[in-house]
């Protein structure tokens, strides 16, 4: 593959052994032009040991179960109503290019305070091509994917060290956001670089452009392509709105937690498409696993995503059914259903992905309609996305019966 000797797995018990044998038989790999787009040496990608360790901590404590909490679920709620309350003034919109730069910007925010207003740039550019070159070649002559890619990264990374500079010039300015806590860390820890935090926070942003917007884009593809699941995330969150004394809420942790049928919505979509096409690891000596040598130096690509229609645990696994989740949930195990990956790697932005969708879906079921244009085929080139993107027409939400009797002479499929 691409120049290298690779085994693939797709047995639940071998890659459940593999993820978990990291900093023992196996470390992290990439494929080369990865690598060298990502700063592989210097970024989180790489980290291992006593980094990746300092790493997580950071990340969890800026985006883990506390944070999301107290302070993350209300900006994500008022992301959700600004950009579809934005959207709905349009004619149409690409959906997943739409929630790529919303979730590219709320990202920057939290990350290092940045406003895009001021910028002649877009950072959501440079990341859709960057996308493009995942799997390509790592030839850098113009003309190649790669080279506009590197070209692109390049930029990115420029913006990313300007703003590093721009705060280690004036330490004692706090903003309370994600660097603030990597400055502050400059002190204690002599491998935190200023070119160290903006590869970090480079691959942080692109986690969070490449993983939720498809993920959020294909759910709300799926809901409208099933009404009856449609109906029941409706009864589900109208429920919610009925518990509450006020039409100017803000939802709760509680609430959140309450969303039962929208979380299975969210598993079974994780479950149908996972973003990443696996996850690589290089093998630091022989290792024997169910009568096989995976020789030393050899790559080992983890496929997760083939797991997750098997027909053993997933009956009728090409069919969306988020009612499985209800009934058949003591068949699965973290051996089978890993769209975060798994071991010492598991995502640590989980969470804040599956919040995000919820609170999403949340707005768009009880305060707008969708109505499909045009696309909405799915290919991976390695990851997942949409071919000729998804584009759609957000409304906002009329009366019951209006909406309705306007919904029967269209006929159109949409969100109500």
């Amino acid at each position: 593959m691409l120049g290298r000797q690779v085994v693939v797995t797709a047995d639940p018990e071998a890659n459940h052994f593999i993820l978990e044998q990291e900093g023992k038989s196996v470390e992290m790999c990439y494929l080369d032009s990865v690598a060298q787009l990502c700063g592989h040496d210097e970024s989180s990608a790489g980290a291992t040991g006593h980094i990746h360790k300092y790493l997580r901590t950071l990340i969890l404590n800026h985006f883990g179960y506390e944070r999301l909490r107290y302070k993350l679920l209300k900006k994500v709620e008022a992301m959700a109503h600004k950009s579809l309350g934005a959207w709905s003034s349009q004619p149409s919109v690409e959906l997943n290019r739409a929630t790529s730069q919303i979730m590219l910007d709320f990202i920057s925010k939290e990350l290092f305070s940045y406003d895009p207003k001021g910028c002649t740039e877009s950072m959501g550019d440079a990341f859709i091509d960057f996308l493009d070159s995942l799997a390509s070649v790592p030839l850098n002559i113009p003309g190649t994917t790669f080279h506009k890619c590197l070209k692109n990264q390049k930029k990115t990374m420029k913006i990313l060290r300007e703003i590093v500079d721009e705060r280690c010039a004036s330490p004692e300015i706090r903003r309370g956001d994600f660097l603030d806590y990597f400055l502050e860390g400059m002190k204690k820890e002599a491998f935190i670089t200023k070119d160290f935090i903006a590869f970090v926070m480079f691959g942080l942003l692109f986690a969070s452009f490449e993983s939720i917007p498809i993920m959020l884009s294909l759910a709300l593809k799926l809901i409208m392509e099933h009404p009856l699941v449609l109906q029941e995330l409706k009864n589900e969150h109208e429920a919610i709105l009925r518990n509450k004394d006020t039409s100017n809420f803000t939802l709760t942790w509680e609430d959140y937690k309450s969303m039962t049928f929208t979380l299975h919505v969210i598993d079974e979509t994780l479950r149908m498409a996972n973003v990443g096409l696996g996850n690589f690891r290089k093998a630091l000596e022989d290792i024997k696993i169910k009568g096989h040598t995976i020789p030393a130096g050899w790559t080992i690509l983890v496929v997760s995503s083939v797991l997750h229609m098997d027909p053993n645990i997933y009956p009728d696994p090409l069919v969306f059914n988020p009612w499985r989740w209800k009934d058949g949930r003591s068949k699965i195990t973290t051996k089978n259903f890993t769209p975060f990956g798994g071991g010492i790697r598991f995502c640590p932005g989980a969470e804040l992905s599956k919040l995000t969708m919820a609170i999403f879906l949340h707005v768009a079921v009880t305060k707008y309609r969708f109505t499909k244009i045009k696309g909405g085929n799915l290919v991976r080139n390695p990851v997942l996305k949409f071919k000729d993107g998804f584009h759609i027409k957000v409304s906002k939400k009329m009366s019951h019966e209006d909406g309705a009797e306007r919904e029967a002479k269209s006929g159109s499929v949409s969100i109500m």
